[in-house]
């Protein structure tokens, strides 16, 4: 099974170099300004941008925007690492790592501010 996130970005093209760069997705489909589909595991991300139909005013006016605290979980094998490695190429933070008891977690942000957490689960 598949699942499949809509995130709406500012730039189509930052927010795919982004994924791909820096998260190890790849590319599925690419309709240039307005959407990108780009795939991860069983996880297939639509990049919509200002063009795309996702971005069109609600009925009651209400703009569809990025941002937000709802996000998608990257699990990985050493968050530290990852820190260190996002850190030296400028990725944004919102937190520095936070452990729980389920292991530990950081959100980073893409290029128009939308979640992604990185998650390394307690015992690896």
């Amino acid at each position: 099974m598949t699942v499949e996130v809509r995130y709406l970005v500012h730039d189509v093209d930052a927010a795919a170099e982004f994924y791909l760069g820096f998260l190890g997705f790849t590319e599925e489909e690419n309709w240039g300004a307005p959407f990108r589909m780009l795939s991860r595991g069983e996880l297939r991300l639509w990049v919509s941008g200002p063009e795309s139909s996702a971005a069109r005013p609600m009925p009651d006016g209400a703009q569809p925007a990025p941002g937000g605290w709802n996000r998608f979980v990257v699990e990985v094998d050493d968050i530290e690492a990852e820190v260190t490695r996002l850190q030296d190429v400028g990725v944004g933070f919102r937190n520095d790592i936070v452990t729980g008891p389920g292991g530990k977690q950081v959100v980073i942000e893409d290029p128009s501010g939308n979640p992604v957490e990185l998650f390394q689960p307690a015992g690896s």
